[in-house]
């Protein structure tokens, strides 16, 4: 069993980018620049958020981050969009969610303009990765795949399942996988597939993104597969100083013996889902899906 090191990969991504940034700002050109748009005080998008910025500072990037309370209304965060949208010198922004539930979160998806729309959530992006345009792609399903390619991992003609069917992660990752640049035979299951533990046995390539804490067992994994979890749910533990402590949706002691490789968490599948974001704004910088 090899650990895929997902925090290894990111930092070489960063150092990567860097170059590039150097490379726009010794030809007096401004640094690409990302917006974070935050409503309200969630622990979970504050942590995230936070990285984001910080990392837009490990590469050289402009960063910006908007704060508004809970009760921000709707046509208030519409304005701001709006307002983002029509910065020209801004090249990307996302939208933290969740989102309060009097805000309707695929109508301000939807007011994002596409070509800053780093996210990858625009219906119109999400159409174009699809067909196979150039498009800007969600960020977790850009990195897992970028880890397979990283690390070599053969993915012609495999069986790969997916658990889960989000709009963010199982969907489009189903999408990438089964395109010609990866070729995987690809297989979404969820929570009502039939014989799910007989579906997942048959993947050489199975990636959980169910949401629910340590789901695969070891049962479910057949010898030499290669796992990504996708999961990262915080459940309480009396064994840290803050009282909880992230778990996969992977159950990593049952499964990781019988693997190939396997992603940990935390340090696989989340650093590269930051990092991500990151590529899609050089990639606005450069103008180089929407010409």
């Amino acid at each position: 069993m090899k650990l895929i090191d997902g925090k290894k990969i990111a930092s070489e991504i960063k150092q990567e980018i860097a170059v590039q940034v150097n490379e726009i700002v010794e030809r007096g050109e401004r640094p690409p620049h990302l917006a974070a748009v935050l409503v309200g005080h969630d622990g979970g998008s504050e942590t995230y958020v936070a990285f984001k910025i910080k990392d837009c500072g490990e590469v050289g990037f402009k960063s910006s981050l908007i704060r508004f309370e809970d009760n921000v209304t709707e046509d208030e965060l519409l304005a701001k969009v709006n307002e983002l949208n029509n910065d020209d010198n801004l090249d990307g922004f996302i939208v933290q969610l969740p989102l309060p539930k009097h805000i309707s979160e695929q109508k301000i998806i939807e007011a994002i303009n596409p070509k800053k729309d780093v996210d990858g959530f625009h219906p119109e992006n999400v159409g174009r990765m699809v067909i196979g345009l150039p498009s800007f792609v969600s960020a977790t399903p850009f990195g897992i795949v970028e880890l397979l390619k990283r690390y070599n991992i053969e993915t012609s003609g495999k069986n790969c399942v997916i658990v889960g069917r989000s709009n963010i992660v199982g969907r489009p990752l189903s999408v990438l996988m089964s395109q010609k640049a990866v070729n995987a035979t690809v297989t979404v299951a969820h929570s009502r597939t039939h014989n799910l533990e007989e579906v997942c046995r048959n993947a050489d390539i199975l990636i959980a993104a169910i949401g629910v804490p340590e789901f695969v067992k070891g049962n479910m994994v057949k010898e030499g597969a290669v796992v990504i979890d996708v999961g990262t749910t915080r459940v309480k533990s009396d064994k840290t100083k803050s009282g909880w402590k992230l778990k996969g949706d992977v159950l990593f002691e049952e499964v990781a013996d019988k693997c190939s490789y396997i992603t940990p968490v935390p340090g696989g599948v989340g650093p590269m889902t930051r990092v991500s974001l990151l590529l899609n704004t050089m990639l606005s910088a450069k103008k180089e899906i929407y010409k």
